[in-house]
């Protein structure tokens, strides 16, 4: 299965730079034959909480726009987005377009980093999703879920061949995000595939600045990094053999060994 990852910092409120940068990156990943392009967390919105309102009527269309590529270009698209929950309520969320440019999977965002304020301005999800997509099994995630394992061991026993994790992770973190995502991928013996923002933005709470490290990357199941982007926008594809999780697992039997009554 053939993935690519666009690495590239999201302009904060701005639609239309955005899904131009979505558009273009969409085309050249269908040009690479990839099957699935990963977008980077809030990548039509970046944390523009000062917009929220006028940005969140817009949501509906700028997603339509995207499944429009999707259908256009034959290609399956995921990354988080700003977007409504059932209750009207705003959510940090992974969205999933079919080739179709069908919707097949919505997960909102559980785990909300109050640092950036998150939790100020966005409901939290309240429910661990995995689906069928295509060639594979995925698992969503987003940015500040890495740091709680649980997450992933479950939808690795729901199922999940790949875990998808858009991401807006800073500097002085990177050494957390490498380590963490090799964990994960170890941990749960599955493909970690992480797109994240870079560069430099405005801090949203105070008039400092926060650096985010790129460094998008794509883990194997034994922990190894098949991938890892530097800092700068760029995109890039991975071909994933699914086949290698039943070799890594049948070599260690983690999963299978597991006492979750002792827990």
């Amino acid at each position: 299965m053939r993935i690519a990852l666009a690495q590239f910092l999201p302009v904060k409120g701005d639609l239309a730079s955005n899904l131009l940068h979505i558009s273009s990156a969409i085309e050249a990943s269908a040009k690479s034959q990839a099957e699935l392009l990963c977008l980077p967390e809030m990548c039509t919105t970046g944390f523009a909480w000062d917009q929220l309102g006028d940005l969140l009527e817009q949501s509906k269309v700028s997603q339509a726009k995207i499944s429009a590529l999707a259908k256009q270009n034959k290609v399956a698209v995921c990354g988080s987005f700003l977007a409504h929950n059932n209750a009207g309520k705003p959510c940090n969320s992974f969205i999933y377009f079919e080739p179709d440019g069908s919707f097949s999977v919505l997960y909102h965002k559980i785990h909300l980093f109050r640092q950036m304020g998150e939790d100020k301005n966005l409901e939290p999800g309240k429910t661990i999703v995995t689906a069928r997509c295509q060639s594979a099994h995925i698992g969503c995630s987003i940015c500040y879920d890495l740091r709680f394992p649980e997450l992933f061991r479950k939808c690795a026993l729901a199922g999940a061949e790949i875990q998808i994790l858009p991401a807006a992770f800073p500097h002085p973190r990177l050494s957390h995000w490498r380590t963490l995502l090799q964990a994960r991928a170890m941990e749960n013996q599955n493909f970690v595939v992480a797109t994240n923002q870079c560069g430099i933005e405005g801090d949203l709470t105070n008039s400092s600045k926060v650096h985010y490290c790129g460094h998008s990357m794509v883990v194997h199941p034994s922990g190894e990094i098949l991938f890892e982007a530097g800092e700068d926008s760029e995109l890039c594809c991975v071909d994933l053999d699914l086949s290698d999780i039943h070799v890594v697992r049948k070599t260690m039997h983690c999963l299978k060994d597991l006492k979750p009554e002792l827990y």
